[in-house]
């Protein structure tokens, strides 16, 4: 019996005299405490491993995200009659802060006190900007080419990640941390809200961090520095973010020599949206399909105040040059109702969602992707990343 099963043993053990004591009542008072009390972290659901393979592959999917340097664009414009208020580069921190990033784009729509708002765009920022609107008394309607499901929304990974290529450090500016906080709290505390729903649009999960030591092989050169500073402002929301611990030897399944462990919230994006979209059109809200070729396009809706959130459409749409993609990919495993936790290894990330295992290349760090425009499936790509964790759950097992 190897000491993970021991653990599990001692946990069932200990679960059922709870149950025991209980029962007894009065009488429970009489009986010792056991001798060495599972720790919490030990009595947590078993780790499932994953079917890393890729016969379970069932889709590849591309995203390119839309990354400002300045940070999103929040102002506002005249086009011809209409006031444009614009909501759109937020990189890979769409859904993390479309919330707080619609509350302030709606403040500014709502200052005239319109009868009636436009939302140009049906993904994470759309979405949650025509559902602010509506709360904020306006009748919205919803103009997009695509829906949420066949949205460049629709393939992110599904993680709070609030400052993931937000912004660079030196263009963003020295305001935009108390900007980016203030979205990022409104989104977490609206976010909430879904916690509990049937379909589990909104959970958390616990992430493990998995290290091997690296051989010593002689002196070594210090990393090249990455060419781009990318903002970071996850220290501004520490009491809202559970801080990660190192475990003990043993404390896991995971054949790593360190393994450290985190929870964070996640995004089951299917049900989400169809949650998201349901709650629009109950408050009579509307979607018509269209496709805008130019911003000049938008003076001839009939509403005169307009949420511009085309995504990475704003760079063609706006003629916006300022709009960088960054390619990211996902590989889908066949889900596993079993396995509710996130992992990462060797430049591999892995999140089991409700529609699915997500599995991402994320080697090369915050310049993986960045620049890259082609949406085209890298096979190659998805076969090494889940190979990485075939090899790692084959090592577990």
């Amino acid at each position: 019996m190897t000491e993970w099963d021991t653990l599990n043993r001692r946990g069932l053990l200990l679960g059922s005299a709870g149950v025991g004591l209980l029962g007894l009542g009065g009488c429970a008072t009489a009986l010792a405490p056991a001798p060495n009390p599972v720790p919490y972290a030990e009595r947590r659901p078993p780790i499932m491993p994953v079917h890393a393979r890729m016969d379970r592959l069932f889709d590849i999917t591309v995203c390119l995200r839309p990354f400002r340097a300045q940070g999103p664009r929040l102002d506002a414009e005249q086009v011809g009659d209409a006031l444009v208020v614009h909501n759109y580069g937020h990189g890979g921190s769409g859904w993390s802060l479309s919330w707080g990033s619609g509350a302030i784009a709606v403040r500014k729509a709502m200052a005239a006190s319109p009868a009636e708002i436009a939302v140009v765009g049906c993904g994470a920022l759309g979405l949650t900007s025509a559902i602010l609107a509506q709360e904020a008394g306006a009748k919205v309607t919803i103009y997009a080419k695509e829906l949420l499901a066949d949205a460049r929304s629709a393939r992110a990974t599904g993680s709070w990640t609030p400052d993931s290529r937000i912004a660079l450090a030196g263009a963003a500016g020295p305001q935009f941390g108390d900007l980016w906080e203030e979205m990022a709290r409104t989104s977490f505390k609206r976010y909430r809200r879904y916690l509990g729903l049937p379909g589990g649009p909104v959970e958390w999960t616990d992430r493990y961090y998995l290290s091997d030591p690296t051989p010593d092989t002689g002196p070594h050169e210090p990393p090249a520095p990455e060419p781009l500073d990318f903002a970071a402002y996850t220290d501004r929301i520490r009491d809202i973010n559970p801080r990660p611990e190192t475990l003990p030897a043993g404390a896991t399944p995971f054949p790593t020599a360190r393994v450290r462990r985190t929870s964070a919230m996640q995004f089951n994006i299917a049900d989400l949206g169809h949650t998201l979209m349901a709650d629009f059109l109950a408050a009579g809200g509307r979607i018509e399909r269209r496709e805008f070729r130019s911003l000049g396009d938008l003076a001839g809706l009939k509403q005169k105040v307009v949420i511009n959130c085309p995504g990475y459409g704003a760079r063609a749409l706006c003629k916006d040059e300022t709009v960088t993609p960054v390619r990211g990919q996902i590989s889908w495993l066949i889900p596993q109702p079993e396995v509710n936790y996130g992992v990462f290894y060797k430049g591999v990330s892995m999140l089991s969602r409700r529609d699915g295992i997500v599995v991402q290349a994320l080697w090369g760090g915050d310049m993986l992707g960045y620049g890259d425009d082609h949406e085209v499936v890298d096979r190659a790509e998805a076969e090494r990343a889940v190979g990485i964790l075939s090899e790692l759950y084959g090592r577990m097992m």
